[in-house]
């Protein structure tokens, strides 16, 4: 027997043995302790528990949790009767049986287990009811879930199922309904699915239940209900529904009201878990719950209003034609407090002096009632709105206009919980109001977002009026919704507290002085005054310093962790917002700054602190010395001294390296030769470490050292610091290379000489990241600056000759002509380098010009060799004088007639970018050019589009109308390649002069051809860019007009204006948001099946069918999916899903689209996808089953293989909505994918990248 087994079998014993078997070898302790302990049971009686025993069972239970604890079939059978029989002995050892039952034995021993407690919950015995209860219900919490695939779960719950409700029906014991409808609603909640075939029966075993005389019967019957709602097939929720709906009397007809509200309640919990469901019942359940909520019972009208909630938040389409009678109920009950007199209240407040404040609580205890319920009503008010601001953000001026006034009136509510939630409602609305990303008030126009907000900006005063007294209020809670409301305030409207600052400051003061209660209070009034510094102007601050500081300084020297933590955030952000570097002091700090120095370095030298208090004082100070270093006076020196040592701490010196970055990088220049001999070299060491953040930081505080010391840096440390570059210098991390780089370049302007040493290891790193195809523009910028840096100093610390040498060698001394030997881009990148270098030694740039002139041009320069000379003379042709340009004309020319590609589109960008510094001489032999090469006419339009892009736009306006009617002469060009870059060319024209070229687009658009009113569109694409432009505002006035060619007969034209109105929405959706209501009925339009669209085309023996549609429809799903990531406000869910579902059948690019846009759904409004999943889970199971016809080509099984792994991406996000597993075809489709093999396998992949993906996501990536 093997050591496990036998000390279970040991166990085993002891827990059957009596009192007085018990061995002596257990220690006389025990004897000497007790053999009893007590334990409390389910109904609070006192248990008596034979202390050995129940050791025993507990560490047999211990010992079955470990992994490597495997039973034998006759060891489970032992455990199972052992634990048992002692199931009548005490409630421990029914719940241990029931966590055994769900780890360690076999699917037989489990039904044997749930066969005994069913049996001994029907039993006489209330302690075995009890104990057999507890048991079930640990059974169920322990089996595994249903969506693991596990039969298991669903065998036990089957099992369970008939005893419950056989005991359900049982009216003569209520006490065992109670738990049999306990265990049922749990098991429903969690296994609702699986229990398909006993849904009916479990339904008309609770419907009657809905009648019991007991009201807990009735209450844990509507629990089960919803459960239930959310988890059966369409035909039950109907008869459920229905069953619901003719019990319902009429409101005049008498009832009895426990019943009435029984039903309401039950409707509740319906739309609570299957909402998503109700919609089609809305029309005729609505009215009647209006009704009711006018009876005078508060607990219905209670119950009303939560089932209002759930509707719509589950519905809230449905929802549409009954918003206005519910909100016009909710404002109604929201005030609805007959036991207090509210006007008697404003009156005392206007006579109150300042001392009644402290009276206000006892005259409120006159008017409280125990019995009073209206509370409740008026919280359900509260919360209903909540759901209806939150749910329907297209109302949003109709809720400023009703909802908000109605909510600030009531912060005066008397009940907490109650006032709780109506700050609550206003915060969601606040939320909503929220100005959607890239939304810039500056530059927009009259829109409904800056309406809203303009709304809001009224209403300031009135919600500071109405907290004013809140703030200092002696309940937390209170005080705590108010500042949460007020961050959300400033949040939403920056700058428009400041003119209430008197208030806030009064009502931060009070709750950070307030240490009678919790810290709680003195941390949210602390991150509300953080919040209120980086929204609120700085000089709205400066009367009230003296208030504010004492109580933030006595909370930086809090004995609690968190306290003092918070209270240097906001001493960190005061300092920095009350003294900023960019801008003249205004403020004197000198009162204000001994005080704020003292407080910070007692945290500073502290060594027994929390880590977040060190990490917290360390920035703190760095701030303190960065801004106010001129004025600490003989502090500096030990603050200094403080930072070195914690710079030389593992713990703290990430922090120190950024605080001395701080310091380092202030205006005011402050002297730090005291550190730097001993800082330096233990920042050398940094570079070394694996931590990349700490490697980052270290960079930047170097860069900003020798930027500010400059020469006063130590040689020798110097020298240390850069003997460990070279190695960072590497493709495996461009960040960390570009920082390198960037503090290389500081210190050959420093100090020169240091660089002699590490200037060729360098140099021979850097050439080698040179030659990445994945070189990052910052990176490339860094390098050019350091190779400028290296000439430009005197003497040079390398030759300019040299340099040259080694950027163009790996090209030059490739061996044969077979193309280029390095990627494209490489090229570009020692284009840069070269062009860097000219610009920085002058008197070079001729020769350099010249002797590119002579490789481009001699018939022995390879492919590589001349490419590289083009792009060069791209960029230094400019700087290079009049001299090589003459000669340069004819090798372009020349050049354009190569025989190889790369060549050819080499010599078009270098003649565009030199043309582009020599217009007179350059752009009218370029036109000519175009007029008299038809043959090179691509090439020469892509020179002109270079040449457009880099020239001066006042240097072009002359040359104007010229470019202009060349380029509309060859819109009509067959080749759309050549269209492409004649529409950027007028792109890049229009910029040149917007307000008299953008209108002349009319006249093409309505007189074009065609070929020209796509190029038109095309073109307004290349005017659009991610940043601020000046042609924004104009452009925005003419989008409606160019959306208008949604409607063109041409296939091409609809398009084009696809393409342009997907980069408008993507780019800037400032422009076409507020077009969206005109827009999205044509783009919808779009994405239709047109059957005329679709022919047949003869390919030998075989058919093939062309659907000529095809190109518009993917590009009206690619404007649907960027509408959801940057206009979802905007959009009618319901209706974008409607054409979302017909896009999951469409063709396989329209598919892939389709399950992304449902997986992004899934995330970001699950409630109207899971009013539809039934519909959505058929197309989704289509494409993981069907099958690739055999003989097929293996791009069509690569094809369906992509298919069915986007659409179990799909699947997958779909399965994140917490309700959407009980809905019975998911849980089919889900079975279904588990049975087979093929997709469980998948399924399983999928789900492990998301998981990984995840965790890269939370990782920090600083």
């Amino acid at each position: 027997m093997s050591t496990a087994a036998f000390h279970i079998s040991s166990l085993l014993e002891k827990m059957t043995s009596s009192d007085k078997d018990f061995s002596s070898a257990s220690g006389s302790w025990l004897r000497v302790l007790t053999s009893i302990t007590y334990c409390l049971g389910p109904t609070g009686q006192i248990l008596l528990l034979p202390y050995h025993r129940f050791m025993a069972t507990s560490d047999l239970m211990s010992e079955l949790q470990k992994d490597s604890i495997q039973l034998d079939e006759d060891s489970e059978r032992k455990v199972v009767r052992t634990l048992l029989r002692l199931l009548e002995d005490r409630m421990s050892f029914g719940v241990m049986a029931g966590r055994i039952s769900g780890h360690k034995v076999k699917e037989y021993q489990v039904e044997t287990i749930v066969d005994t407690l069913c049996a001994n919950m029907r039993s006489d015995k209330e302690q075995l009811r009890d104990i057999a209860g507890i048991g079930l219900k640990t059974v169920l919490s322990e089996l595994p879930p249903a969506a693991t695939g596990s039969g298991l779960a669903i065998i036990v719950c089957r099992k369970i199922t008939g005893q419950l409700t056989s005991a359900i029906a049982q009216q003569e014991d209520v006490a065992v309904q109670l738990e049999a409808l306990d265990i049922l609603s749990d098991m429903l909640s969690r296994l609702g699915a699986p229990l398909g075939t006993f849904h009916a029966s479990l339904l008309h075993c609770l419907l009657p239940q809905l009648s019991s005389p007991r009201l807990a019967v009735r209450k844990r019957a509507v629990g089960a209900l919803g459960h239930l709602a959310a988890a059966c097939s369409t035909d039950l929720f109907v008869e459920l529904a229905d069953h619901l709906l003719d019990r319902l009397p009429g409101p005049r007809a008498p009832a009895s009201p426990a019943a009435i509200r029984t039903l309401i309640q039950c409707l509740g919990s319906v739309g609570r878990h299957a909402g998503h469901r109700l919609g089609a019942h809305l029309d005729r359940l609505v009215p009647l719950v209006e009704e009711f909520c006018n009876l005078d019972d508060d607990e219905l009208r209670e119950s009303c209003l939560q089932a209002f909630e759930a509707f719509l938040r589950k519905s809230p389409k449905e929802m549409d034609p009954h918003v206005a009678n519910v909100t016009s109920l909710c404002l109604q009950y929201l005030k609805h407090d007959p036991n207090y007199n509210h006007n008697s209240d404003e009156d005392e407040e206007q006579m109150e002096t300042e001392d009644s404040e402290f009276s206000e609580p006892e005259s409120e205890d006159e008017y409280s009632d125990d019995d009073d319920m209206s509370w409740k009503v008026r919280r359900a008010a509260a919360k209903c709105l909540t759901a209806l601001i939150s749910s329907r953000p297209d109302l949003l001026p109709d809720f400023h206009c009703t909802l908000a006034p109605a909510l600030i009136r009531r912060f005066k509510e008397r009940e907490e919980n109650v006032k709780a939630d109506i700050f609550g409602a206003y915060i969601a609305l606040l939320r909503q109001s929220r100005p959607p990303k890239g939304w810039l008030e500056a530059v927009e126009e009259p829109t409904q977002t800056s309406s809203n907000l303009h709304m809001l900006r009224a209403q300031v005063p009135l919600v500071m009026k109405a907290l004013q007294r809140q703030l200092k209020d002696r309940s937390i809670r209170s005080r705590q919704g108010c500042l949460s409301l007020l961050s959300e305030l400033a949040g939403v409207l920056p700058g428009s507290l400041a003119e209430h600052m008197p208030v806030l400051v009064s009502g931060i003061v009070f709750s950070l002085a307030d240490r009678s209660s919790s810290s709680t209070i003195r941390m949210d009034a602390l991150a509300f005054l953080q919040g209120l510094l980086g929204t609120e102007p700085a000089e709205a601050f400066y009367p009230h310093l003296p208030t504010l500081l004492p109580p933030v300084m006595a909370c930086v020297a809090d004995s609690f962790y968190k306290v003092a933590s918070e209270a240097l955030l906001v001493l960190q952000e005061l300092v920095r917002t009350l003294w900023p570097l960019d801008r003249p002091r205004v403020l004197d700090p000198e009162p204000y700054v001994g005080e704020m120095s003292t407080a910070t370095l007692a945290r500073l030298r502290a060594t027994d602190l929390d880590q977040e208090v060190k990490e917290r004082a360390i920035s703190c100070m760095g701030h303190l010395v960065g801004h106010l270093g001129d004025r600490l006076g003989d502090k500096l020196e030990p603050t200094l001294l403080l930072l070195l040592d914690r710079l030389r701490n593992e713990i703290t010196r990430l922090p120190a390296v950024k605080a001395l970055t701080l310091v380092a990088m202030s205006p005011l220049r402050l002297d730090l030769q005291l550190i730097l001999a001993e800082a330096l070299p233990i920042l050398a060491s940094f570079l070394r470490k694996n931590q990349r953040a700490l490697r980052l930081a270290t960079l930047a505080a170097l860069d900003a050292l020798a930027q500010s010391q400059g020469l006063g840096l130590p040689p020798p440390a110097v020298r240390a610091v850069l003997a460990e570059l070279p190695a960072l210098v590497s493709e495996s991390d461009m960040h960390v290379a570009q920082l390198a780089v960037e503090f290389l370049t500081t210190v050959t302007q420093a100090q020169p000489a240091s660089l002699v040493e590490v200037s060729r290891p360098v140099l021979a790193e850097l050439m080698r990241l040179l030659h990445s195809p994945l070189l990052p523009a910052g990176v490339l910028v860094a390098t050019e600056g350091f190779l400028q840096a290296l000439v430009g100093t005197r003497p040079p610390c390398v030759d300019y000759a040299d340099l040259i040498h080694l950027l163009t060698a790996p090209v030059y001394d490739q061996v044969g002509d077979g193309g280029p030997c390095l990627h494209k881009q490489v090229f570009h990148s020692l284009a840069r380098c070269v062009a860097a270098l000219s610009a920085a030694c002058p008197q070079e740039a001729a020769g350099t010009a010249s002797r590119l002139v002579c490789d481009a041009k001699s018939p022995h320069s390879s492919t590589g060799v001349k490419v590289l000379a083009f792009l060069s003379l791209a960029e230094v042709g400019q700087v290079a004088g009049p001299g090589p340009q003459r000669e340069l004309k004819a090798v372009l020319l020349e050049a354009l007639g190569s025989s190889s590609e790369d060549v050819r589109a080499a010599a078009a960008y270098a003649l565009g970018r030199v043309g582009a510094g020599n217009l007179p001489d350059f752009l009218p032999f370029l036109l000519a050019q175009i007029e008299a090469e038809p043959r090179r006419q691509y090439l020469l339009l892509h020179a002109l589009r270079e040449a457009l892009g880099a020239a001066q736009p006042d240097s072009l306006k002359p040359y104007a109308e010229d470019i202009w009617a060349l380029l509309f002469q060859r819109c009509e060009g067959a080749e759309e390649g050549t269209r492409s870059v004649v529409a950027e060319c007028i792109g890049k024209l229009v910029l040149v002069n917007p307000p008299f070229l953008l209108p002349r687009f009319r006249k093409q658009l309505a007189a074009g051809q065609p070929h020209t009113r796509s190029t038109v569109i095309t073109a307004v694409k290349f005017l659009i860019s991610d940043q601020p432009h000046s042609i924004d505002p104009l452009l925005k006035s003419y989008v409606g007009e160019f959306m208008e060619s949604l409607q063109d007969p041409d296939l091409n034209v609809r398009r084009a204006t696809l393409t342009f109105f997907n980069s408008a929405v993507h780019n800037k959706p400032s422009l076409v948001r507020d077009l969206l209501d005109e827009i999205l009925p044509l783009l919808y339009q779009e994405t239709k099946i047109r059957r005329d669209l679709i022919r047949e085309v003869e390919m030998g023996p075989f058919k093939h069918t062309v659907d000529d549609g095809l190109d518009v429809r993917k590009a009206a799903f690619e404007c649907m999916y960027s509408l959801l990531e940057s206009c979802l406000g905007q959009l009618d869910i319901c209706e974008f899903l409607n054409h979302v579902e017909d896009g999951l059948k469409d063709h396989y690019d329209i598919r892939m689209l389709t399950f992304i846009m449902l997986a992004r759904l899934a995330t970001l409004c699950p409630a109207p996808v899971l009013q539809r999943v039934d519909r959505l889970i058929e197309p989704l199971r289509a494409t993981c089953t069907a099958k690739v016809k055999a003989g097929s080509v293996k791009q069509e099984f690569e094809k369906q293989d992509e298919l069915k792994r986007s659409a179990m991406r799909a699947v997958a996000a779909l399965l994140t909505i917490p309700e959407v597993g009980k809905s019975p075809s998911m849980a089919d489709f889900a079975g279904q994918i588990r049975s087979n093999p093929e997709l469980a396998t998948l399924f399983e992949s999928i789900q492990k990248d998301s998981a990984s993906g995840a965790n890269t996501d939370s990782m920090e990536l600083s």
